[in-house]
Protein backbone atom coordinates (compact mmCIF):
# COMPACT_ATOMS: atom_id res chain seq x y z
CA UNK A 1 0.00 0.00 0.00
CA UNK A 2 1.06 3.57 -0.59
CA UNK A 3 0.30 6.95 0.91
CA UNK A 4 -3.24 7.06 -0.46
CA UNK A 5 -4.22 4.16 1.79
CA UNK A 6 -1.82 4.44 4.71
CA UNK A 7 -2.56 8.12 5.25
CA UNK A 8 -5.89 9.05 3.66
CA UNK A 9 -7.84 5.80 4.07
CA UNK A 10 -6.51 5.34 7.60
CA UNK A 11 -7.75 8.84 8.42
CA UNK A 12 -11.18 8.05 6.96
CA UNK A 13 -11.38 4.75 8.84
CA UNK A 14 -10.40 6.48 12.09
CA UNK A 15 -13.06 9.18 11.67
CA UNK A 16 -15.68 6.55 10.82
CA UNK A 17 -14.60 4.73 13.99
CA UNK A 18 -15.52 7.86 15.94
CA UNK A 19 -12.15 9.53 16.43
CA UNK A 20 -11.94 13.32 16.46
CA UNK A 21 -10.16 15.08 13.60
CA UNK A 22 -7.17 15.78 15.86
CA UNK A 23 -6.75 12.18 17.00
CA UNK A 24 -7.43 10.69 13.56
CA UNK A 25 -4.83 13.05 12.11
CA UNK A 26 -2.20 11.66 14.52
CA UNK A 27 -3.15 8.05 13.80
CA UNK A 28 -3.04 8.61 10.03
CA UNK A 29 0.26 10.50 10.09
CA UNK A 30 1.88 7.77 12.17
CA UNK A 31 0.51 5.10 9.84
CA UNK A 32 2.13 6.72 6.81
CA UNK A 33 5.33 7.74 8.60
CA UNK A 34 6.17 4.05 9.00
CA UNK A 35 7.09 4.16 5.30
CA UNK A 36 9.05 7.40 5.65
CA UNK A 37 11.08 6.83 8.83
CA UNK A 38 14.14 5.61 6.93
CA UNK A 39 16.79 6.99 9.31
CA UNK A 40 17.91 5.51 12.60
CA UNK A 41 20.63 6.49 15.04
CA UNK A 42 21.24 8.89 17.89
CA UNK A 43 20.00 12.49 18.06
CA UNK A 44 22.28 14.72 20.15
CA UNK A 45 21.28 17.95 21.89
CA UNK A 46 23.30 20.95 23.01
CA UNK A 47 22.62 20.17 26.70
CA UNK A 48 24.17 16.68 26.28
CA UNK A 49 20.78 14.95 26.19
CA UNK A 50 20.46 12.16 23.62
CA UNK A 51 17.66 10.22 21.97
CA UNK A 52 18.03 7.00 19.98
CA UNK A 53 15.61 6.18 17.19
CA UNK A 54 15.18 3.24 14.85
CA UNK A 55 14.08 3.12 11.23
CA UNK A 56 10.94 1.35 10.06
CA UNK A 57 11.66 1.34 6.32
CA UNK A 58 14.39 1.06 3.72
CA UNK A 59 14.09 2.17 0.12
CA UNK A 60 13.59 -0.72 -2.32
CA UNK A 61 17.04 -0.29 -3.87
CA UNK A 62 18.83 0.23 -0.55
CA UNK A 63 21.79 -2.20 -0.27
CA UNK A 64 20.74 -2.68 3.36
CA UNK A 65 17.98 -4.89 1.95
CA UNK A 66 20.61 -7.54 1.25
CA UNK A 67 21.43 -7.88 4.97
CA UNK A 68 19.23 -10.57 6.53
CA UNK A 69 19.37 -9.09 10.04
CA UNK A 70 18.21 -5.69 8.82
CA UNK A 71 15.37 -7.31 6.89
CA UNK A 72 14.14 -9.00 10.05
CA UNK A 73 14.39 -5.74 12.00
CA UNK A 74 12.46 -3.69 9.46
CA UNK A 75 10.46 -5.57 6.84
CA UNK A 76 9.13 -8.34 9.07
CA UNK A 77 7.74 -6.33 12.03
CA UNK A 78 6.58 -3.28 10.06
CA UNK A 79 5.57 -4.43 6.56
CA UNK A 80 5.42 -8.21 6.16
CA UNK A 81 4.06 -9.48 9.45
CA UNK A 82 4.42 -13.29 9.48
CA UNK A 83 1.08 -15.08 9.14
CA UNK A 84 2.07 -18.53 10.51
CA UNK A 85 -0.25 -20.07 7.93
CA UNK A 86 -3.20 -18.57 9.92
CA UNK A 87 -2.79 -21.28 12.58
CA UNK A 88 -2.75 -20.59 16.31
CA UNK A 89 0.25 -20.49 18.67
CA UNK A 90 2.00 -23.81 19.15
CA UNK A 91 1.00 -25.12 15.72
CA UNK A 92 2.85 -25.09 12.41
CA UNK A 93 1.48 -24.74 8.89
CA UNK A 94 2.26 -27.42 6.33
CA UNK A 95 5.55 -27.06 4.52
CA UNK A 96 8.89 -25.55 5.47
CA UNK A 97 9.67 -22.68 7.84
CA UNK A 98 9.06 -20.06 5.13
CA UNK A 99 5.33 -20.88 5.33
CA UNK A 100 5.36 -19.40 8.84
CA UNK A 101 6.84 -16.14 7.57
CA UNK A 102 4.48 -15.42 4.66
CA UNK A 103 2.14 -12.49 5.35
CA UNK A 104 -1.57 -13.37 5.40
CA UNK A 105 -4.66 -11.16 5.87
CA UNK A 106 -5.94 -10.76 9.41
CA UNK A 107 -3.87 -13.67 10.72
CA UNK A 108 -3.89 -14.60 14.43
CA UNK A 109 -0.51 -12.84 14.72
CA UNK A 110 -2.02 -9.70 13.17
CA UNK A 111 -4.99 -9.84 15.53
CA UNK A 112 -2.71 -10.21 18.54
CA UNK A 113 -0.63 -7.27 17.31
CA UNK A 114 -3.78 -5.14 17.22
CA UNK A 115 -4.80 -6.27 20.71
CA UNK A 116 -1.44 -5.30 22.21
CA UNK A 117 -1.74 -1.81 20.72
CA UNK A 118 -5.26 -1.43 22.09
CA UNK A 119 -4.10 -2.40 25.58
CA UNK A 120 -1.65 0.53 25.47
CA UNK A 121 -4.49 3.04 25.07
CA UNK A 122 -3.46 4.87 28.25
CA UNK A 123 0.14 5.57 27.18
CA UNK A 124 1.36 8.99 25.96
CA UNK A 125 2.21 7.43 22.59
CA UNK A 126 -1.02 5.41 22.34
CA UNK A 127 -2.34 7.05 19.17
CA UNK A 128 1.07 6.87 17.53
CA UNK A 129 1.32 3.17 18.31
CA UNK A 130 -2.19 2.64 17.01
CA UNK A 131 -1.21 4.32 13.73
CA UNK A 132 1.88 2.14 13.39
CA UNK A 133 -0.22 -0.93 14.06
CA UNK A 134 -2.82 0.12 11.49
CA UNK A 135 -0.04 0.33 8.89
CA UNK A 136 1.15 -3.18 9.70
CA UNK A 137 -2.41 -4.54 9.90
CA UNK A 138 -3.43 -3.08 6.53
CA UNK A 139 -0.32 -4.47 4.89
CA UNK A 140 -1.37 -8.01 5.81
CA UNK A 141 -3.93 -7.67 3.02
CA UNK A 142 -1.77 -5.88 0.45
CA UNK A 143 1.36 -7.95 1.12
CA UNK A 144 -0.32 -11.34 1.44
CA UNK A 145 1.66 -14.15 -0.13
CA UNK A 146 5.00 -12.40 0.31
CA UNK A 147 7.58 -12.60 3.12
CA UNK A 148 9.90 -9.99 4.60
CA UNK A 149 13.04 -12.03 3.93
CA UNK A 150 15.15 -12.82 0.88
CA UNK A 151 13.55 -16.02 -0.41
CA UNK A 152 12.40 -17.64 -3.63
CA UNK A 153 8.76 -17.41 -2.50
CA UNK A 154 9.01 -13.72 -3.40
CA UNK A 155 10.09 -14.41 -6.98
CA UNK A 156 7.36 -13.46 -9.43
CA UNK A 157 6.72 -14.16 -13.11
CA UNK A 158 3.97 -14.40 -15.74
CA UNK A 159 2.23 -11.16 -14.78
CA UNK A 160 -1.20 -10.56 -16.26
CA UNK A 161 -3.91 -8.01 -15.59
CA UNK A 162 -7.39 -9.42 -15.03
CA UNK A 163 -9.72 -7.06 -16.83
CA UNK A 164 -8.39 -3.82 -18.26
CA UNK A 165 -7.63 -0.76 -16.18
CA UNK A 166 -6.15 1.07 -19.17
CA UNK A 167 -3.19 2.12 -17.03
CA UNK A 168 -0.68 -0.25 -18.60
CA UNK A 169 -0.88 0.35 -22.34
CA UNK A 170 1.46 -2.51 -23.21
CA UNK A 171 0.31 -4.79 -20.41
CA UNK A 172 1.82 -5.73 -17.07
CA UNK A 173 4.37 -8.03 -18.71
CA UNK A 174 6.03 -5.20 -20.63
CA UNK A 175 5.95 -2.89 -17.59
CA UNK A 176 7.52 -5.45 -15.28
CA UNK A 177 10.02 -6.51 -17.94
CA UNK A 178 11.49 -3.01 -18.01
CA UNK A 179 11.43 -2.90 -14.22
CA UNK A 180 13.35 -6.19 -13.89
CA UNK A 181 16.30 -4.60 -15.66
CA UNK A 182 17.10 -3.12 -12.22
CA UNK A 183 17.73 -6.63 -10.84
CA UNK A 184 15.49 -6.36 -7.78
CA UNK A 185 16.20 -9.11 -5.19
CA UNK A 186 13.34 -11.43 -4.06
CA UNK A 187 12.51 -9.47 -0.90
CA UNK A 188 8.90 -8.80 0.02
CA UNK A 189 6.92 -7.76 -3.04
CA UNK A 190 9.89 -5.92 -4.55
CA UNK A 191 9.75 -7.94 -7.76
CA UNK A 192 6.00 -7.36 -7.99
CA UNK A 193 6.69 -3.63 -8.05
CA UNK A 194 3.67 -1.49 -7.19
CA UNK A 195 1.04 -4.01 -8.32
CA UNK A 196 0.01 -5.01 -4.76
CA UNK A 197 -0.28 -1.29 -3.91
CA UNK A 198 -2.73 -0.10 -6.59
CA UNK A 199 -6.32 -0.21 -5.28
CA UNK A 200 -7.94 -0.46 -8.72
CA UNK A 201 -5.94 -3.43 -10.01
CA UNK A 202 -6.96 -7.06 -10.44
CA UNK A 203 -4.03 -9.20 -11.51
CA UNK A 204 -2.40 -12.60 -11.45
CA UNK A 205 1.17 -13.85 -11.22
CA UNK A 206 3.20 -16.99 -10.60
CA UNK A 207 5.17 -17.09 -7.35
CA UNK A 208 8.53 -18.71 -6.68
CA UNK A 209 6.87 -22.05 -5.88
CA UNK A 210 5.17 -22.13 -9.28
CA UNK A 211 1.73 -21.36 -7.87
CA UNK A 212 -0.57 -19.08 -9.88
CA UNK A 213 -1.96 -16.39 -7.57
CA UNK A 214 -4.94 -14.16 -8.41
CA UNK A 215 -5.43 -10.87 -6.60
CA UNK A 216 -8.31 -8.40 -6.54
CA UNK A 217 -6.79 -5.36 -4.88
CA UNK A 218 -10.09 -3.48 -4.63
CA UNK A 219 -11.72 -6.24 -2.58
CA UNK A 220 -8.61 -6.64 -0.42
CA UNK A 221 -8.36 -2.90 0.22
CA UNK A 222 -12.05 -2.61 1.11
CA UNK A 223 -11.71 -5.45 3.60
CA UNK A 224 -8.61 -3.81 5.05
CA UNK A 225 -10.35 -0.43 5.46
CA UNK A 226 -13.26 -2.06 7.27
CA UNK A 227 -10.93 -4.09 9.49
CA UNK A 228 -9.03 -0.92 10.43
CA UNK A 229 -12.29 0.78 11.36
CA UNK A 230 -13.35 -2.16 13.53
CA UNK A 231 -9.95 -2.28 15.23
CA UNK A 232 -10.13 1.43 16.02
CA UNK A 233 -13.71 1.11 17.28
CA UNK A 234 -12.45 -1.63 19.59
CA UNK A 235 -9.71 0.77 20.74
CA UNK A 236 -12.33 3.41 21.59
CA UNK A 237 -14.53 0.83 23.33
CA UNK A 238 -11.84 0.36 25.98
CA UNK A 239 -12.40 3.92 27.20
CA UNK A 240 -16.04 4.32 26.08
CA UNK A 241 -17.87 0.99 26.66
CA UNK A 242 -20.94 2.14 24.71
CA UNK A 243 -19.00 2.22 21.43
CA UNK A 244 -20.24 -0.45 19.04
CA UNK A 245 -17.88 -2.35 16.75
CA UNK A 246 -19.80 -2.23 13.47
CA UNK A 247 -17.18 -1.34 10.89
CA UNK A 248 -17.80 1.00 7.97
CA UNK A 249 -21.40 1.69 6.93
CA UNK A 250 -22.67 0.86 3.46
CA UNK A 251 -22.78 4.43 2.14
CA UNK A 252 -19.26 5.29 3.26
CA UNK A 253 -17.92 1.97 1.99
CA UNK A 254 -19.52 2.64 -1.38
CA UNK A 255 -17.64 5.95 -1.57
CA UNK A 256 -14.38 4.28 -0.55
CA UNK A 257 -14.84 1.57 -3.17
CA UNK A 258 -15.62 4.15 -5.85
CA UNK A 259 -12.44 6.06 -5.05
CA UNK A 260 -10.44 2.84 -5.20
CA UNK A 261 -11.83 1.88 -8.60
CA UNK A 262 -12.08 5.31 -10.23
CA UNK A 263 -8.59 6.61 -9.37
CA UNK A 264 -6.81 4.57 -12.03
CA UNK A 265 -3.46 6.28 -11.50
CA UNK A 266 -0.09 4.57 -11.05
CA UNK A 267 1.36 7.32 -8.87
CA UNK A 268 0.38 6.96 -5.22
CA UNK A 269 0.96 10.64 -4.45
CA UNK A 270 -1.51 11.67 -7.15
CA UNK A 271 -4.11 9.27 -5.77
CA UNK A 272 -3.40 10.67 -2.30
CA UNK A 273 -4.12 14.21 -3.49
CA UNK A 274 -7.43 13.05 -4.93
CA UNK A 275 -8.32 11.37 -1.64
CA UNK A 276 -7.58 14.56 0.31
CA UNK A 277 -9.88 16.46 -2.04
CA UNK A 278 -12.60 13.88 -1.46
CA UNK A 279 -12.17 14.16 2.32
CA UNK A 280 -12.45 17.94 2.09
CA UNK A 281 -15.68 17.62 0.09
CA UNK A 282 -14.28 19.47 -2.93
CA UNK A 283 -15.62 16.87 -5.35
CA UNK A 284 -19.17 16.66 -4.11
CA UNK A 285 -20.54 15.00 -1.00
CA UNK A 286 -17.95 13.98 1.56
CA UNK A 287 -18.00 11.17 4.09
CA UNK A 288 -20.55 10.82 6.88
CA UNK A 289 -18.21 12.44 9.42
CA UNK A 290 -18.32 15.70 7.45
CA UNK A 291 -15.73 17.71 5.56
CA UNK A 292 -12.17 17.88 6.84
CA UNK A 293 -8.87 19.39 5.79
CA UNK A 294 -6.02 16.91 6.07
CA UNK A 295 -2.38 17.13 4.99
CA UNK A 296 0.84 15.18 5.32
CA UNK A 297 4.49 16.22 5.17
CA UNK A 298 7.26 13.81 6.09
CA UNK A 299 9.89 16.52 5.56
CA UNK A 300 10.07 20.28 5.76
CA UNK A 301 8.80 22.78 8.28
CA UNK A 302 5.36 21.14 8.61
CA UNK A 303 6.78 17.71 9.39
CA UNK A 304 6.73 16.13 12.84
CA UNK A 305 10.49 15.95 12.80
CA UNK A 306 10.96 19.67 12.13
CA UNK A 307 8.42 20.55 14.81
CA UNK A 308 10.29 18.35 17.31
CA UNK A 309 13.87 19.33 16.47
CA UNK A 310 13.43 22.82 15.05
CA UNK A 311 15.41 21.80 11.98
CA UNK A 312 14.45 20.49 8.55
CA UNK A 313 17.79 18.89 7.66
CA UNK A 314 19.21 15.39 8.23
CA UNK A 315 22.53 15.90 10.03
CA UNK A 316 25.51 13.74 10.88
CA UNK A 317 25.83 12.18 14.33
CA UNK A 318 28.06 14.99 15.61
CA UNK A 319 25.38 17.66 15.04
CA UNK A 320 23.76 19.05 18.18
CA UNK A 321 20.16 20.24 18.12
CA UNK A 322 18.91 22.97 20.43
CA UNK A 323 17.10 21.20 23.26
CA UNK A 324 13.59 22.09 24.34
CA UNK A 325 11.41 20.42 26.96
CA UNK A 326 8.71 20.28 24.28
CA UNK A 327 10.73 17.54 22.56
CA UNK A 328 9.59 15.00 25.16
CA UNK A 329 5.94 15.40 24.17
CA UNK A 330 6.47 15.99 20.45
CA UNK A 331 4.69 13.77 17.96
CA UNK A 332 8.00 12.78 16.38
CA UNK A 333 9.48 11.55 19.67
CA UNK A 334 6.27 9.77 20.67
CA UNK A 335 6.15 8.09 17.26
CA UNK A 336 9.68 6.78 17.69
CA UNK A 337 8.89 5.64 21.24
CA UNK A 338 5.98 3.65 19.85
CA UNK A 339 8.06 2.35 16.94
CA UNK A 340 10.61 0.81 19.28
CA UNK A 341 7.97 -0.73 21.51
CA UNK A 342 6.15 -2.17 18.50
CA UNK A 343 9.27 -3.91 17.22
CA UNK A 344 10.16 -5.30 20.65
CA UNK A 345 6.60 -6.55 21.15
CA UNK A 346 6.53 -8.30 17.78
CA UNK A 347 10.01 -9.82 17.99
CA UNK A 348 10.14 -10.71 21.69
CA UNK A 349 6.55 -11.23 22.82
CA UNK A 350 4.34 -12.27 19.91
CA UNK A 351 6.40 -14.14 17.30
CA UNK A 352 8.09 -16.54 19.79
CA UNK A 353 4.62 -17.84 20.76
CA UNK A 354 4.32 -19.05 17.17
CA UNK A 355 7.78 -20.59 17.05
CA UNK A 356 9.27 -17.70 15.09
CA UNK A 357 12.63 -16.19 16.10
CA UNK A 358 13.23 -12.93 14.25
CA UNK A 359 16.06 -10.54 15.14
Amino acid sequence: MQIDFHHAVTYVSARLAGFSHKDADIVAYAAQYVDDATHGGIVCFDNKAMYERISSAHKSIDPTNLIDLENQKVWMPFHFLPGNGTVRPGRNPKGTFIQKLIALPDSPIAQETVRTAILDHDKPYALHRLGITMHVYADTWAHQGFAGVLHEINQVSDFDEIGSSGVFERGLGDFIGRFFEKAIPPLGHGQANIFPDMPFLSWRYKNGFGQVIERNNTEDFCRAADALCRAMQEYRRHTTPTVQVTGIGAEDMSKIRTLFTDLKIKDGNERHSAWLQAISGQNGKGFSFGKATVSYADKGENSWKAQALGDTEEHEFSHEYAYSDKFLTSNWKLFHDALQLHRITISHDILPKYGICAA
